[in-house]
């Protein structure tokens, strides 16, 4: 196919993915995936939704200015983009958030279904229009060049109607049209017609991007989404890993690899550099804490594994009998090639430059000559334990675990551990961590002062968190808890994964973290992930709570202040 069209790959992991339940980032972990998004070749970059706090201000702006200059791996910066509603205090906040970008985006909207205008905003249809235009000529009046005008529940409003509205804000200056399925409610044959007939019936003197943004409720997101492409869409809003409220959003890498697969099927092209699929799935999955299901396409543990006799067969005859993507070109790790207990310093270092070469750990790991030292302790830990050797993905996790702790403020540092369980006994765990905000009164490498504790707990790992909260002082909701192994074999690396929040029950000052209650959910939105890896996973688990507890502080002492809104999630 030739004469293909540009597709923009417009990302929204940092704004609508946030969205998820249980999903918190801070500001530096925002931060970290922008930058990922910018080496993935993302377009642009929805960084976030500036009037709803002082700390989504903060992480827009500094996004903004810290990542929207970046061209490493791209041809032009990325464009950031912030959200607002029809509003224009949310307008200019916008405005004052993205202004350090050189390319930069106001992303703002407004409800166009009946059943949004009659029950929520209770407004006529002409008066959703005029909100709408004015919404948009403000954004102009601003100086922005670049607006992009929603119609949130799109795929629910009268069409005839959404041309109406969608006419008037182009000419008020909007140069992308946004047309949301907000509910997932649209088959893909019906979406695409949508998306057709807006291409045909909205009159413009200039050109405009039509473009799609699905949700998943219906498991059609994906669908939906390509349906918009066949039918004139340029445009279309992901995310990594596909996280979003409810059931998420359209999977980036989804709609990536359909286009990659199948170049003759779509009449466009993107500029994603697909060898950082990987590496950008693997970020999101572990600063949000939200495991990627094993049978998820393209991403998932199980996208390339096959246990069928007559599949391994064939794959081992020929890879591409049962596999129709090289799972190479998704950046995934090289299996074969390990490290043992007798390789030294020198191979350590260049394997670890090979791995993190054009990646965002390159920067971070480069300026920081003793994260090699500390990778290498770890490495030669492990390595002694391990028989099979040292895989990339070992070695993937160990740089994990070292950036998370140079990129995080770290008010208390695990020191030490022990514990003793058995059945029929409760668990009774020892714990020692250092506080960083103390002096040292005992010997520390860092200099901080060492605190130890012991609590009993109805298992080794509840022992664990209770020792943790007396010396920390805080009582807690574990609101979930999971391990995962690196790699295949008993002697994996174990990576532990643990959302925890403050207890606000009324009278609850026990300092044990309290389980989270099915009543509870609603507040689950305020939990602070954390994560842990090492060799044992009890030490895992104590280093993925502190984790928690550090951003947790973190967040505290930063004191957020709302900016008169109910909730900083919206629906688009």
């Amino acid at each position: 196919m030739t004469n293909k069209d540009k597709l923009v790959i417009f990302d929204t992991t940092l704004r609508d993915g946030e969205q998820s339940p249980g999903v918190t980032l801070t500001v530096n972990e925002k931060i970290e995936i922008a930058k990922q998004l910018s080496r993935l070749g993302v377009d642009v970059c929805e960084a976030g939704f500036p009037i709803a706090s002082q700390g989504d201000f903060e992480a827009v702006h500094r996004i903004a200015k810290e990542v929207g200059p970046l061209v490493q791996g791209r041809q032009s910066p990325m464009t950031i983009c912030a959200l607002a509603r029809a509003v224009p205090g949310d307008i200019k906040r916008a405005w004052e958030a993205i202004s350090p970008a050189p390319k930069r985006r106001i992303h703002t909207f407004l409800a166009t279904s009946d059943i949004h205008l009659k029950y929520k905003l209770k407004l006529t249809r002409q008066e959703c229009i005029k909100k709408a235009t004015d919404a948009v000529a403000y954004c102009k009046s601003l100086g922005c060049e670049d607006i992009e005008f929603s119609p949130e529940d799109a795929g629910r409003s009268d069409k005839e109607f959404l041309v109406q509205v969608l006419e008037s804000v182009v000419k008020a200056g909007a140069t992308t049209l946004n047309i949301p399925d907000t509910v997932g409610y649209n088959m893909p044959e019906e979406y695409g017609a949508l998306i057709k007939y807006l291409v045909e019936h909205v009159k413009s003197d200039r050109p405009i991007v039509f473009s799609t943004h699905c949700h998943n409720d219906l498991g059609l997101a994906t669908a939906n989404t390509l349906a918009g492409i066949h039918n004139g869409a340029r445009q279309v809003e992901v995310t990594v890993n596909g996280i979003g409220e409810r059931a998420g959003n359209t999977s980036m890498e989804e709609i990536v690899m359909s286009i990659h697969t199948h170049p003759n099927t779509f009449p466009v092209y993107h500029s994603i550099d697909t060898y950082q699929i990987y590496n950008a799935s693997q970020l999101v999955t572990k600063k949000t804490g939200m495991p990627i299901q094993p049978n998820k396409a393209i991403v998932g543990a199980n996208a390339f594994a096959h246990e069928s006799g007559i599949h391994q067969d064939g794959v081992l005859k020929n890879k591409t009998t049962y596999e129709i993507i090289n799972p190479e070109i998704l950046g995934l790790p090289n299996k074969a090639l390990v490290l043992g207990k007798h390789s030294g310093r020198n191979a350590f270092k260049t394997r670890i430059d090979e791995l993190v070469k054009d990646t965002i750990y390159q920067e971070p790991l480069h300026k920081n000559p003793k994260a090699y030292e500390n990778l290498f302790v770890s490495f030669k830990r492990l390595a002694d334990m391990r028989k099979s050797g040292v895989h990339d993905q070992d070695l993937f996790a160990l740089l994990d675990e070292e950036l998370n702790l140079l990129n995080s403020f770290q008010t208390f540092k695990f020191h030490a551990l022990h514990v003793m369980a058995g059945s029929g006994i409760s668990a009774t765990a020892t714990v020692s961590i250092e506080d960083t905000t103390k002096d040292p009164e005992e010997s520390s490498q860092d200099g901080g002062k060492i605190i130890t504790d012991a609590a009993v707990g109805h298992g080794p790992v509840h022992a664990i968190f209770n020792a943790i909260n007396r010396i920390v002082g805080f009582s807690n909701v574990l609101a979930s808890y999971e391990v995962r192994a690196v790699t295949g074999g008993s002697d994996s690396l174990g990576s532990v994964h643990v959302k925890i929040r403050r207890d606000k029950i009324s009278g609850h000052v026990d300092k044990k973290p309290r389980l989270l209650d099915q009543d509870d959910t609603q507040d689950f939105k305020n939990a602070f992930a954390g994560q842990g890896t090492d060799e044992d996973i009890l030490v895992a688990s104590a280093k993925a709570y502190l984790n928690a507890v550090n951003k947790m502080l973190t967040a505290e002492q930063r004191s957020v202040k709302t900016l008169g809104l109910e909730s900083r999630n919206v629906a688009v």
